[in-house]
């Protein structure tokens, strides 16, 4: 089974589609082009930005005037547009919601008085959609006519959107997709309603994975009070117990089914609700959990547990899991929330806003994110510094020593402030001045106050342990560094 790529990468040309006119459905009356000019982030040179890129897509028209789009579609964006699929009629555009766990995003127009709208309807959703049931997958023309392409229904499964590690259901579609320039995002339609968004096309086996409707209607009812809670997650990493050494060594042998708690987030609902490592989930708000971790959905048949959280659920939500701990059982009332981003020790991913930095003197501190890992490429997990690819992995230390974020320095520049210190890199930072560092906030304070001395003592947790630079010119090469080429020494929010 080839490997599913953004759907914009690997569409092929490799089906008949049937001319518009001769479609039971009318895909140019109820989709909208969106255009987006995206600029990312540098996490290796965190004071700049990429080139800008383009990037099409089409959106399902929703009632109130708003367009739905996967959030992928427009991550980082700096320009944002609609397009009328036939007139040509165009009106800058603003998000109106976004989750980019969900990858979902809400688009409205800057001027509600567009007519970029004119003559568009808008489609209802349906949850309806079930294995061997097919549907349609809509696409326009350059000149505005539509095309549907019929897809079948193979399976409902639980799998990754777009951040890696966050997972949701899934419909995985069969069918010959033609490629066209507006083809990043696609709304898929069984009998003129919506019933999800493609993700995904896989050209060599022909098959797709469509974001669920119950998934968009989840998101949609949370952005209508005007405050975007976004789907909980339970923050615990498991192992299954199919071995038989395990299901004795935590007293579950002679059971059925359970899934083996190897670790807890710190901060996540399953640690506010006390779960610990070494717990077994034998059930989930009444459904069995089996040695593999999934249960028995009365209509997709296997499911993994975790749309129990992520689906059937929502934040706010108590769900009884039924445990056993140290062989004796337990029952936990779990209250699901969100574990933002922004809230992890090492952020999972950062988008519309960039990495937290300071520079001092031609020392560049950051606080330590995925992305910054990535940037190492494809094979990151080896080629990025191994002690920064071993926090990110297990964070637990860290996090025990009262650290909100993990701030280390990054790189050196050759400055008269610096000298001697050119090869030392990825070290993480934990005092300045004697001041425990918490967050980058925290060094910017410890290097805002003048030692004594004038010298600033820098501590960190490995080699070369402590480094001293002179204050008077740091702040010189700082002034130099503004007028040659940084023109942002710190971004602290």
């Amino acid at each position: 089974m080839s490997s599913l790529r953004p759907l914009s990468l690997c569409l092929a040309v490799l089906a008949f589609a049937l001319p518009a006119a001769a479609q039971k459905s009318t895909p140019e009356k109820s989709i909208v082009r969106v255009n987006a000019t995206l600029q990312s982030y540098s996490f290796l040179r965190p004071w700049e930005k990429g080139a800008p890129t383009p990037r099409r897509g089409l959106g399902a028209m929703l009632e109130g005037g708003r367009v739905l789009i996967t959030a992928e579609m427009c991550v980082n964006s700096t320009f944002l547009e609609l397009e009328h699929p036939s007139s040509g009629a165009r009106a800058t555009a603003r998000i109106a919601g976004i989750d980019y766990e969900a990858n979902l995003a809400v688009l409205e127009p800057v001027d509600q008085d567009t007519k970029v709208f004119d003559g568009i309807e808008p489609l209802a959703l349906d949850e309806s959609l079930a294995p061997g049931e097919t549907a349609e997958v809509w696409q326009v023309e350059d000149n505005g006519d539509g095309v549907s392409t019929e897809v079948e229904v193979l399976r409902v499964d639980v799998g990754r959107y777009f951040i890696p590690g966050s997972v949701f259901l899934l419909y995985q579609v069969k069918g010959s997709l033609q490629a066209r320039t507006n083809s990043f995002t696609l709304p898929v339609v069984k009998g003129g309603k919506l019933v999800g968004m493609l993700l995904s096309y896989s050209s060599k086996e022909q098959t797709a994975s469509v974001l669920p409707a119950p998934i968009i209607k989840a998101f949609l009812a949370d952005l209508a009070d005007g405050t975007y809670e976004g789907f909980p997650n339970l923050g615990i990493s498991l192992a299954p117990t199919l071995d038989e050494t395990l299901r004795e060594f935590t007293g579950i042998d002679g059971r059925e089914g359970g899934i083996f708690v190897r670790e807890v987030s710190k901060g996540s609902s399953a640690d506010l609700a006390g779960m610990k490592p070494g717990d077994v989930v034998l059930s989930i708000d009444g459904q069995a959990i089996d040695s593999r971790g999934n249960y028995d959905h009365p209509e997709y048949g296997k499911l993994s547990f975790s749309h129990l959280v992520r689906g059937a659920a929502k934040a706010g939500d108590t769900v009884k899991f039924e445990l056993i701990r140290d062989g004796e059982p337990l029952s936990l009332d779990v209250s699901l929330v969100r574990k933002r981003p922004e809230d992890f020790l090492i952020d999972p991913y950062m988008f519309d806003r960039g990495p937290k930095y300071l520079i001092f003197g031609g020392l560049i501190f950051q606080e330590l994110t995925l992305p910054y890992l990535e940037s190492w490429g494809e094979d990151w997990t080896n080629r990025a510094p191994f002690n920064l690819v071993y926090a990110n992995a297990d964070p637990q230390p860290y996090e025990e020593e009262g650290r909100e974020k993990l701030v280390f320095l990054s790189n050196v520049l050759k400055t008269p402030s610096t000298l001697g210190y050119e090869a030392v890199s990825s070290v993480v930072v934990t005092k300045v001045n004697g001041a425990f560092i918490k967050n980058i906030r925290d060094l910017a304070d410890a290097f805002a106050a003048v030692p004594a001395d004038g010298l600033h003592t820098i501590e960190f947790d490995d080699y070369p342990m402590v480094i001293y630079v002179d204050d008077r010119v740091s702040r010189l090469v700082n002034q130099q560094l503004m007028q040659y080429g940084i023109g942002q020494l710190e971004r602290l929010e």
